[in-house]
């Protein structure tokens, strides 16, 4: 039975979403083909009629997560961006979460392809927040604190009082720091 055009591509975007989801949450390696079109959906046998590798799919899956990323950050209050990210909620659901601060690691061991789709999702992230009051090295430096306390907290047990302290001390600091600028 032939597939239409639009199928295809619906199809796709369901393994990329499925995708940019479970590699936040497993990692790279923690997920193989099969499960993952399985999760999807669909068979094994039809990835590689979407993707020339697994690879292929990491890049679409980490834009496909950047670009939402970027998608729900236009426009917000940098307080209230800093204190969702620094958050129980967000730090609990890496699936949905941000893709800087949970494939972060992992892309770092991955090819220059990869690494030049991150940097990308990167670059996106900082035009997106991007205003008149701060420089780029600003925005930089709270991105790096952000995505280090999140990392930091994630890697705690999750019932642990340090990774809420950390979550605590990182917002309240961020945050009293633009007070102290304004």
């Amino acid at each position: 039975m032939k597939v239409s055009k639009e199928q295809v591509r619906e199809n796709r975007m369901r393994i990329v979403e499925t995708a940019s989801k479970l590699f936040r949450e497993r990692g790279f390696d923690g997920v193989g083909v099969a499960e993952l079109m399985s999760a999807a959906g669909l068979t094994h046998g039809g990835f590689y009629k979407h993707f020339g590798s697994k690879a292929d799919l990491m890049a679409e899956a980490m834009t496909c997560g950047f670009t939402r990323s970027a998608e729900s950050t236009a426009g917000v209050d940098r307080e209230k961006f800093i204190e969702y990210y620094l958050s129980r909620p967000h730090r609990d659901d890496m699936g949905k979460g941000c893709v800087m601060s949970a494939l972060g690691a992992d892309t770092a061991r991955q090819s220059e392809s990869i690494r030049e789709t991150f940097a990308a999702g990167i670059e996106r992230q900082l035009a997106v927040l991007e205003n008149e009051h701060e420089t780029r090295a600003d925005l930089i430096d709270t991105m790096a604190h952000l995505v280090g306390a999140l990392v930091l907290s994630r890697a705690c047990p999750d019932n642990s009082a340090l990774a809420d302290e950390i979550l605590e001390v990182c917002r309240t600091r961020l945050i009293n720091h633009d007070a102290r600028k304004d």
